[in-house]
C-alpha cells in the first residue's frame, strides 16, 4: 500500500477554533498556513498548507466574520469537541463519470453541487464535489472534487510541508474497502477506532496530526 494515495487533492482538518489551530500547526511544525478565504454563506473559512505537488492540507472553521450564520457549518465544525481530520477528497480525471462508475459499483458518493470561497485578494474560487447524505459518515471514503478550470490552491504560492504519510483506521476495515474501491481510491486501513492520521515533514522534523 502507498503511504500517500494516487489522485489525493486534498486532507481536511476541521475545528471548532480555526485561529488556535492554524496556531498550534505552526507552533508545531515551524510553518504559517497560509489564510485561503471565506466559504460565504456557509459560515466558514479556512487556511492552506502545500502538501507537495498537487495536494494540500485544509484547515478549516467557523468564521467569525460571518456570526449570523444558523445551521451546522461544513463537515460539523462548530460542534467538534477539538480540531481532527475528519476526511479527505480524491481529484477523478472526470468526476461525473466517476460518479457514475461508483454508483454501477454499489457506492453512492453524493449528488454533485457547486461550491466557492473568496480568496483574501478578491478572486472567486469555484468548484464542483461530492456532497450528500449517501457519503459514507465516517470521512474514511474520500469525497470527489472537479476544480475545473479554476487555479488549483496548490498553484498559488502555498507554504509547504510535504506529506510523508497518510493512514486511517476503522473497527471493521473490510467494510471500508469495497467503497474505497468504488470510488478508485487506496488508503492505508487498519482494525481500530475511526480515525485518519497523516505525517508531514517540516522544518522541526515529521509532525503527526489526527
Amino acid at each position: 500500500m502507498n503511504a500517500i494515495p494516487a489522485r489525493l487533492d486534498h486532507l481536511v482538518l476541521a475545528t471548532p477554533d480555526l485561529a488556535s489551530t492554524v496556531a498550534d500547526f505552526a507552533r508545531r511544525t515551524g510553518v504559517e498556513p497560509a489564510p485561503g478565504g471565506a466559504h460565504v454563506g456557509l459560515g466558514t473559512r479556512n487556511h492552506l498548507v502545500s502538501l507537495g505537488g498537487s495536494r494540500y492540507l485544509e484547515i478549516i472553521g467557523p468564521d467569525p466574520a460571518q456570526p449570523g450564520h444558523a445551521g451546522p457549518r461544513p463537515f460539523g465544525a462548530d460542534a467538534l469537541p477539538a480540531a481532527r481530520t475528519v476526511t479527505w477528497a480524491v481529484s477523478p480525471p472526470d468526476l461525473d463519470a466517476a460518479v457514475t462508475a461508483a454508483r454501477a459499483r454499489g457506492y453512492d458518493p453524493g449528488s454533485v453541487r457547486p461550491m466557492s470561497r473568496r480568496r483574501p485578494d478578491g478572486t472567486l474560487l469555484q468548484w464542483r464535489l461530492t456532497d450528500g447524505d449517501t457519503q459514507h459518515p465516517s470521512g474514511l471514503v474520500p469525497f470527489l472534487i472537479d476544480w475545473g478550470s479554476a487555479v488549483h490552491p496548490t498553484a498559488t504560492g502555498l507554504p509547504v510541508t510535504p506529506l510523508l504519510r497518510l493512514s486511517a483506521t476503522a473497527p471493521d476495515p473490510d467494510r471500508i474497502r469495497p467503497l474505497l474501491a468504488a470510488v478508485d481510491a487506496e488508503l492505508d486501513l487498519a482494525e481500530g477506532p475511526v480515525g485518519i492520521t497523516f505525517t508531514v515533514d517540516t522544518p522541526r522534523g515529521p509532525v503527526t496530526f489526527g
